[in-house]
């Protein structure tokens, strides 16, 4: 990328999100950041475009399974008794299945944010994906109380208010898979030109 100020990312908020009347605090504190939107929509996802926005190989799959044995682990729950399997694998698919039922579920709003480390920024205001670990002051660590044990025991996704894009080449998969380029807006704020 030849000028960092053109680095973009994607954002969703998710169901939760979207149900509990954050769109403006989130869009707001990206905003506040001295990030740009470049596009924006709300939408209802079909299970095909929910299917197709999450990885399908083998080592995303089974490291997310990965993630949900160790969590039992934590807790001291038995795995095979919660799932009826404790292979990786196996379990990354229902959690998977489980993303997809959650994101069809409602209404998400889809977002393109511009701007230096994008990527990095966003992720950094979004907090980590298990809320229990973001702090306060980020998006997941002030407005969500999941917890994975939770969603594990109701064998559904958690409940972390968004998703954003974690590297440069699913930012890029995720901003093409859910905006054409004519929905993509370049365009000057008023702060841009006294930015360096």
């Amino acid at each position: 990328m030849d000028n960092p100020k053109q680095e973009q990312t994607f954002l969703m908020i998710k169901p939760d999100g979207v149900t509990r009347g954050l769109i403006g605090e989130i869009i707001e504190r990206i905003e506040q950041r001295g990030l740009k939107i470049v596009a924006l929509g709300m939408f209802k996802p079909t299970h095909e475009q929910m299917d197709s926005h999450y990885p399908k190989d083998k080592k995303w799959i089974s490291r997310v399974g990965q993630k949900t044995l160790d969590t039992y682990e934590k807790y001291n729950l038995d795995a095979q008794k919660e799932v009826g399997t404790i292979d990786a694998y196996e379990i990354g698919v229902m959690v998977r299945g489980w993303l997809i039922d959650f994101m069809t579920s409602a209404p998400l709003v889809k977002i393109v944010v511009q701007g230096i480390h994008a990527i990095d920024m966003v992720r950094k205001l979004s907090g980590p994906t298990m809320p229990s670990m973001a702090e306060m002051g980020t998006i997941r660590g002030d407005f969500s109380v999941d917890s994975p044990i939770a969603a594990n025991k109701g064998k559904r996704a958690v409940k972390n208010i968004v998703h954003a894009s974690e590297t440069p080449e699913e930012a890029q998969h995720e901003i093409s898979h859910w905006f054409s380029p004519e929905e993509i807006h370049e365009y000057q704020r008023s702060v841009d030109a006294s930015a360096f």
